[in-house]
């Protein structure tokens, strides 16, 4: 028997938490969470999160055991999956019509997992993203000031070369500096080379770093900052350990989506996106609202730079979805019954009902805000 769900409502709690960005075909509550700020802005604060408590009241009478979606326990639940690293960036720039933008894309309309909705730039992390070579092409961080900002003990740097690879498979943009240590400018006939060079690494004839080592560019990692750190439930189809980063945009390069992985580009106002998504018009879920609704706090691309450039900590955080009587949770680090809440052992009943589950949570994260 299917189950019908109705939302009612998102109640906050105590703290600031965000959420953000999953990839084509990739099921991820993995996104992004506030920083522990230095700076305490009086927008942004010491946000260690923003904690929503989703709540799903399920009708008919099978509720005591269904979970999200109409998934139910397993019998004999397998060990939860290892999460797999992944790293996502929310690229912004100031405009004069409508304050801070950040570019997203859409995914494919042939995706498993909500197919449509919008999404930050972000995917899994390569082998080829680390290692000696990777490194030798970066400038502004080490491999070794990376790994302590994530908390690793090497390696770290791969998250910054995975973003920009990913960022240039998606949406043509390179943030990378020339010989002569300028910003990369796509215009002209070197923006027609690198739409071919794009070509050739989306469809694996050529790495990533064999363009830029023929075109003697140097990786720009140092104007990449870290913002969040988000791992997907325990339970989930797929999971990704994903570090979420901001960057400002560079000035003479225009995005432009692969056609294929991605299938619209646009810059557009947090505020506007959020509204977009409350009317129906554009497709938005759970975890790219929280960070459109972290963003929107700051009024230019600086101040956000800034508040990120100053993070005392990014926190990790785990999600778990939980269920009761009541309904379906989601619940953060710090909420009641979090470490109590039911983590593994979940599967989809069907691929449709997980989505229409994501829509529906997805909805009560974004209301209509008062006043």
């Amino acid at each position: 028997m299917s189950t019908t769900w109705l939302l009612i409502g998102v109640v906050p709690l105590l703290g600031h938490s965000l959420f953000g960005h999953s990839r084509q075909n990739d099921f991820d509550f993995s996104t992004s969470a506030c920083l522990c700020s230095r700076a305490a802005a009086p927008r942004w604060g010491t946000f260690l999160r923003d904690s929503f408590k989703i709540v799903v009241e399920p009708r008919g009478p099978q509720c005591v055991g269904t979970t999200l979606g109409g998934m139910a326990p397993s019998e004999n639940p397998e060990p939860p999956l290892i999460p797999r690293p992944a790293a996502t960036v929310m690229l912004v720039r100031d405009s004069q019509d409508s304050g801070i933008e950040v570019l997203m894309v859409k995914r494919n309309l042939n995706s498993d997992f909500v197919g449509g909705a919008y999404v930050f730039p972000g995917g899994a992390v390569d082998l080829a993203d680390g290692g000696s070579e990777a490194d030798s092409y970066c400038r502004g961080r080490s491999d070794e000031e990376a790994s302590v900002l994530l908390g690793v003990d090497h390696g770290g740097l791969a998250y910054w070369v995975a973003v920009l690879r990913e960022l240039f498979e998606e949406a043509g943009i390179l943030l990378a500096t020339t010989r002569e240590g300028r910003a990369l400018e796509l215009t002209g006939t070197t923006a027609t080379r690198f739409v071919q060079h794009r070509a050739t690494v989306n469809d694996r004839s050529r790495r990533f770093l064999d363009i830029i080592s023929e075109e003697d560019l140097t990786l720009d990692v140092g104007g990449l900052h870290y913002f969040a750190h988000w791992i997907t439930p325990e339970g989930a189809p797929r999971r990704y350990d994903t570090r979420f980063f901001v960057a400002t945009a560079p000035e003479r390069q225009t995005a432009a989506h692969d056609a294929s992985e991605v299938v619209a580009d646009e810059w557009i106002n947090p505020n506007d996106a959020l509204r977009r998504h409350r009317e129906g018009d554009i497709e938005i879920i759970f975890p790219t609202i929280r960070n459109l609704q972290a963003i929107s706090r700051f009024e230019s691309a600086e101040e956000l730079m800034n508040a990120a450039i100053t993070a005392a900590s990014v926190p990790a955080i785990l999600p778990r979805i939980t269920v009761s009587e009541k309904g379906v949770r989601i619940l953060l680090p710090g909420d009641d019954g979090y470490e109590e809440a039911y983590r593994t052992g979940t599967n989809p009943s069907s691929k449709g009902d997980f989505n229409e589950a994501v829509r529906q949570i997805s909805a009560a994260a974004n209301p209509t805000p008062e006043g």
